[in-house]
């Protein structure tokens, strides 16, 4: 098996490890779009008055949900450096979480590799290739390793989600909506064993020794936007670093459509047990 590499002229931002958001810092990115009405009743859109749920159940339950269905992924990772530089990498595409199948394309303007497409299916990822145009590597799912902070490994929607559902100390932040759909949000942290989830041993190490530089901590919150039908229609994870901090933010849509993915020939695929670099985390 061979260790495949995308690399980027850009990387650094992205595998530099110093990202985040802290817990305790205002909403960002897409949140500051939404108009947030403070309620004291602590319940989620749609939810009955009588609903004993806390709003940590409410979060894990939206979140078991969506995995127990197919949803369209929109997602964002956004990495800013102490510098003030900043990388967007985005990804999008229909997924199927109850069957564990889905395609997603990959963006991030500016890299040397600018563009990827991946295929999930029957326990194996894919992934396109430039060189030679055509042709794919292929990795088993369970084998692929998140190589910096708060990238799911391959893109893995069911990753983030995982990491969303670990989220503790939870409070809710009443109602707002999202492209005109009522929804709720609940804020709350993450732990370093949920930031460190399927993260490489190498990249571990890098995250150990700056988690000691900051004190024995790495600043986290998650932010999850809970819709009338009780799913989540936006997830956001947060994660600051000396250096520089990361926000992951993954909108759900067109929940229960059926997803089609077309798996490439075995003779234009490359297997391999280890892939890294800018586009596949």
């Amino acid at each position: 098996m061979r260790r495949i590499t995308m690399s980027s002229a850009a990387a650094v931002l992205l595998l530099a490890l110093g990202t985040g958001c802290s817990s305790g810092s205002s909403e960002s990115g897409s949140s500051e779009k939404a108009r947030v009405t403070e309620k004291s009743s602590g319940k989620a859109a749609g939810a009955k008055a009588s609903d004993p749920k806390r709003p940590v159940d409410i979060v894990r339950a939206a979140i078991t949900k969506a995995r127990a269905t197919s949803a369209r992924i929109d997602e964002t990772v956004v990495t800013r450096g102490g510098g003030g530089e900043e990388s967007t990498l985005s990804l999008a595409g229909p997924f199927d979480l109850a069957a564990d199948k889905g395609k997603l394309s990959i963006d991030f303007p500016g890299g040397a590799v600018d563009h990827m497409d991946e295929v999930f299916s029957g326990g194996k990822v894919y992934l396109s290739r430039t060189v030679p145009k055509g042709h794919w590597t292929v990795i088993d799912r369970d084998k692929a390793r998140a190589h910096s902070l708060l990238r799911a490994p391959l893109n893995d929607p069911e990753h983030v989600l995982r990491q969303a559902s670990a989220i503790r100390d939870v409070s809710d932040r009443g109602t707002t909506t999202i492209d005109g759909r009522p929804v709720h949000l609940y804020r709350g942290a993450l732990d370093y064993r949920t930031l460190t989830l399927g993260v490489a041993d190498e990249s571990r190490k890098q995250l150990e020794t700056a988690r000691k530089a900051m004190g024995g901590g790495l600043p986290a919150s998650a932010m999850v936007w809970v819709d009338e039908e009780g799913r989540p229609a936006r997830v956001e994870l947060s994660a600051a670093q000396h250096t520089g901090y990361v926000t992951v933010t993954m909108n759900l849509t067109d929940f229960g459509k059926p997803v089609k993915v077309r798996i490439p020939a075995a003779s234009r695929t490359t297997p391999t047990d280890s892939v890294s670099g800018v586009l596949p985390g």
